[in-house]
């Protein structure tokens, strides 16, 4: 009898180590099959959110064809309820190429009235959004005299009013 029930244990003990084996072949499988799927619906995922961001800033500001976009530079000048207020402005203008005979004569040019026009404003009348709106829509119609219609668009890049 003692030469059975040794051998008993000993087969009951493969049994279970082939089956902890067994389950753990079939853990690991699906551990790994999960991580695999997971990894890839992230990498998905993210590649979506990168387009998106990416179409995004593209529909801010697209020019086509031959257009230029030119610094106008900052213009600091006085307001004109008191001498205490100042305002730093800076722009830029976006032309058809070859439009402008003198492209740096013209920008000049524009410098010169933005400050004189900027002179003439009261800090009233540029505060808030739409006094922000008022003062890009005098701006554009002032470039736009000045060079003749040549140039499509003055675009405010910042404001600051001290």
């Amino acid at each position: 009898m003692a030469d059975g029930r040794q051998a008993a244990p000993k087969k009951g003990g493969r049994g279970w180590t082939g089956a902890l084996a067994l389950v753990t072949l079939v853990a690991v499988g699906t551990g790994g099959a999960l991580g695999v799927y997971l990894l890839s619906s992230v990498e998905k995922s993210v590649d979506a959110k990168k387009r998106d961001e990416a179409d995004k800033a593209v529909k801010v500001l697209t020019y086509t064809g031959d257009l230029a976009l030119r610094s106008v530079g900052s213009v600091v000048t006085n307001l004109a309820e008191s001498g205490d207020s100042w305002v730093r402005l800076e722009s830029s203008v976006v032309f058809r190429a070859g439009s402008l005979p003198n492209p740096d004569v013209t920008l000049a040019e524009i410098r010169a009235d933005v400050t004189a026009y900027l002179r003439t404003v009261s800090m009233a009348q540029i505060e808030g959004a739409s006094g922000l709106q008022h003062l890009r829509e005098d701006l554009n119609e002032r470039v736009a005299l000045r060079t003749k219609g040549a140039v499509r668009e003055l675009i405010v890049e910042a404001v600051v009013v001290q």
